[in-house]
């Protein structure tokens, strides 16, 4: 991928993240004031499109984001923000391993990112947190979007049980078909361990979430278990 191209698929996917709206080549010029015009910028976007990191939700909508796009942002650019010191706060107390700490940790980190948390305690005692905030997303406004992720919740102990065996304590990301949350969200989890307790969280939101964002509130609280 041209340089040019990298440039404004990296601003599509922040202001997507931001707006949940379709990005036009205008708004993109007139917000960013790119060096270049307008028609230049939809040269680009069709490369974009053609192959397949952008496409168009509708006839004379501007273009969203792909899970191929995601993929390449997250292994190309992406990196841990680190929480500011207003929220982390709201995680000194996670140290003690204590469940109630644990279960309040979740609940701020629900608040913080809008998006659903779970916590998984030693596998078998799972603790999810934030539903609301993940049905408020505008993906899941549509009917059969609704019916999608709330058959994810329904079998939420089952696809804990099944990512325990297969997560590290390295913060992973999990996007489209790499997702068993479904290929309509996207998660950040990680596996823990606390004196001789294992534990696993996660985040978990539409594929347009922000995964810098993410990943570094679930290192953050991660280390913080140590």
């Amino acid at each position: 991928m041209q340089e040019r191209q990298q440039e404004l698929l990296k601003i599509i996917i922040k202001e997507y993240v931001k707006t949940a709206e379709p990005i036009s080549s205008s708004w993109l010029v007139e917000k960013y004031k790119l060096p270049y015009s307008s028609a230049t910028v939809r040269n680009e976007m069709a490369v974009l499109e053609d192959n397949n990191y952008i496409y168009q939700p509708h006839t004379s909508a501007g273009r969203v984001p792909t899970d191929k796009a995601y993929h390449f942002y997250i292994n190309n650019f992406s990196s841990a923000k680190q929480p500011g010191a207003k929220d982390a706060k709201d995680f000194n107390k996670v140290n003690s391993g204590e469940q109630a700490s644990l279960k309040q940790a979740a609940k701020n980190l629900a608040d913080i990112v809008g998006l659903a948390v779970f916590w998984a305690f030693n596998r078998n005692d799972l603790y999810y947190t934030g539903i609301s905030n993940l049905l408020s997303q505008p993906e899941f406004a549509p009917a059969h979007n609704i019916i999608d992720i709330s058959h994810v919740i329904d079998q939420m102990e089952d696809i804990i049980d099944t990512l325990y065996s297969q997560t590290t304590t390295e913060p992973r990301i999990l996007i489209g078909d790499d997702n068993p949350f479904g290929s309509f969200c996207g998660a950040v989890i990680t596996k823990y361990q606390h004196n001789s307790e294992y534990g696993m969280f996660g985040i978990i939101g539409p594929a347009r979430m922000d995964y810098d964002r993410c990943l570094g509130l679930v290192e953050y609280i991660k280390n913080n278990l140590k």
